[in-house]
C-alpha cells in the first residue's frame, strides 16, 4: 500500500476492516498502557507534530503515544496560513519525518499537504471534522460492550466537527447515526448524506440509543432557544442502563449538559477519552504498516 493510502484526512478514508482491526488494537494497547510495557512499534520513527490551532488533548497523546512506543516526535512550528504553499511545507517536511500529525482549521488545506506530502498525514483536527475523536469513542465503546456492530448513535449537536466525524464513520461502518437538534443546523452536506445516518427534531430518539454525544452549542443560538436539547439527569435516567453517554470537551454546563448530567452514572466522558490515546497509538502503527 502506498503512502498515500494510508493518510487519516476523514473517518472513512480507511476501509472497514482497517478501522476494526485499529479498534481492536486500541485494546490491545489499552492493556499495555496499564501494565507499562508498550510495544516499541515506531522504534526509529519521525513523526513531525504540528498544532496550528487550539486544543491539547489529542496532540498531548500523539506526543506522549510516539515517544511511549519508542519513536521522535518533533514540534514543528509552523502555520498554514503564512507565506508558504501547503505543498512546499509537505515537501520540505517530507525529507526529514516519516509521518506528519497536522491539527489546523482548514480540511481543505489538510489535503493539500496531504497530495504533495510524500509521507502519511494523520488529521488531528480540523474545524470540519475530529476523526480521532470518534476513533478513540469507538475503541472505548468496543471495550465496554465487545462490538461496535449495529450501534445507534443519537448526536445532539450542531453541524460541526465532532459529529461531522460520526456521520464519516457512519459511512464507513455498520453503526446508524441521528442528528438531533432543530432544522437550522442540521447536517446537508452530500457527502456525508448516506443510508445510516438521518436528521430529527425529536429527542424521543434518545430512548432506544447505545451511544449519546452532545457539542457545544453553535454560536448563532440565540437566548435559551435550545433548552429542550439541554441533556440533564432526568433524560440520563430514562435511558438503557447500558447506555453511554460522551459530552464533548469542553462541555458548558447549563447549556448544552446540567452539571448533573456530568456526574450521571452514564456519562463516561473521561474513561473514553483515555481510549484517545490507545486508539491514536493503534492508528499510528496501521499507517506505518
Amino acid at each position: 500500500m502506498t503512502a498515500s493510502a494510508r493518510n487519516f484526512l476523514e473517518f472513512h478514508d480507511i476501509p472497514e476492516a482497517g478501522l476494526r482491526s485499529i479498534i481492536a488494537r486500541a485494546g490491545a494497547l489499552a492493556r499495555a498502557w496499564n501494565e507499562r510495557t508498550m510495544p516499541q512499534s515506531l522504534a526509529g520513527r519521525r513523526v513531525a507534530l504540528i498544532a496550528d490551532d487550539s486544543g491539547w488533548r489529542n496532540t498531548t497523546a500523539f506526543d506522549l503515544g510516539v515517544q511511549a512506543m519508542g519513536g521522535i516526535c518533533v514540534h514543528v512550528p509552523i502555520g498554514f496560513n503564512g507565506r508558504e504553499e501547503p505543498g512546499d511545507l509537505a515537501g520540505y517536511l517530507g525529507n526529514w519525518f516519516d509521518m506528519m500529525v497536522i491539527r489546523t482549521r482548514e480540511l481543505a488545506v489538510l489535503k493539500a499537504v496531504a497530495a504533495a506530502a510524500p509521507v502519511p498525514v494523520i488529521n488531528a483536527r480540523t474545524r470540519s471534522n475530529h476523526p480521532c475523536e470518534t476513533l478513540g469513542d469507538l475503541a472505548y465503546i468496543n471495550s465496554r460492550r465487545g462490538s461496535i456492530d449495529g450501534l445507534k448513535v443519537v448526536g445532539v449537536a450542531a453541524d460541526a466537527n465532532i459529529l461531522r466525524s460520526w456521520v464519516e464513520a457512519s459511512i464507513a461502518l455498520p453503526i446508524e447515526v441521528v442528528q438531533v437538534y432543530p432544522e437550522r443546523w442540521h447536517i446537508s452536506d452530500t457527502a456525508l448524506l448516506n443510508e445510516r445516518f438521518r436528521v430529527s427534531t425529536d429527542m424521543g430518539e434518545l430512548s432506544d440509543a447505545n451511544i449519546i454525544i452532545t457539542d457545544s452549542w453553535p454560536g448563532d443560538a440565540v437566548g435559551d432557544a435550545l433548552a429542550g436539547y439541554r441533556i440533564g439527569a432526568d433524560i440520563l435516567d430514562r435511558l438503557p442502563e447500558d447506555a453511554i453517554f460522551l459530552p464533548c470537551p469542553p462541555v458548558t454546563r447549563g447549556q448544552e449538559v446540567t452539571a448533573e448530567a456530568m456526574e450521571h452514572s452514564l456519562c463516561q466522558s473521561r474513561a473514553a477519552k483515555a481510549f484517545l490515546l490507545h486508539a491514536q497509538n493503534a492508528l499510528m502503527e496501521w499507517v506505518v504498516g
